[in-house]
């Protein structure tokens, strides 16, 4: 059963969901893979620390944080993976690592990765490593209210952008002002 703080939230503001039992998955990949949907429709809940306090990252399964942009995007010099000792006691009732998406029902700012906006329905752990909830896109985001950030994130085998990638040996060549040679 989901934690009950969720399952009244969810009840009380009229929202349809559906909650599903499965094997367990202690990761957000794991989780897709027992419930037969894409990686992209998993939220993965990610606890940072921003400016000394924690704050709820949510995004898809399958995408990583790049941190230098997130600071960017978040206008601070310092955010940072929070520890699970410093975070576990902000979620009663919860399993470490399988905190629902909802921040605010632990008094958690919600950032959200603009790609989740952008899918249909999500899914996402309830509590438990063991119990998942479904619901429509558009009721998380009206209930949460998160602030939607667009860059701070990457997904896996996306390709890098140019200022990252590492140039060719006949760009390299060209740039220190010789011409490279065809054989």
């Amino acid at each position: 059963m989901p934690v009950k703080q969720l399952r009244e939230f969810l009840d009380n503001a009229g929202v349809e969901y559906i909650c599903l039992s499965h094997p367990p998955a202690f990761t957000a990949q794991q989780l897709a893979h027992h419930v037969h949907i894409a990686g992209d429709q998993v939220v993965k809940t990610v606890i940072i620390e921003l400016d000394g306090k924690m704050a709820m990252l949510v995004m898809p399964a399958t995408w990583r944080i790049r941190w230098e942009r997130l600071c960017k995007v978040l206008d601070t010099d310092f955010v940072q993976l929070a520890d699970e000792d410093e975070f576990q006691d902000a979620f009663p009732d919860c399993e470490v690592g399988a905190m629902p998406p909802f921040g605010t029902l632990f008094g958690m700012s919600v950032y959200c990765c603009e790609a989740l906006t952008e899918q249909p329905d999500l899914a996402f752990a309830a509590g438990t490593h063991t119990e998942s909830i479904h619901m429509k896109t558009q009721d998380f985001l009206r209930l949460v209210a998160p602030v939607v950030i667009s860059q701070g994130f990457t997904k896996p085998g996306a390709p890098k952008p140019a200022w990252l990638r590492k140039p060719k040996r006949a760009e390299r060549l060209t740039m220190i002002g010789q011409a490279p040679q065809i054989t």
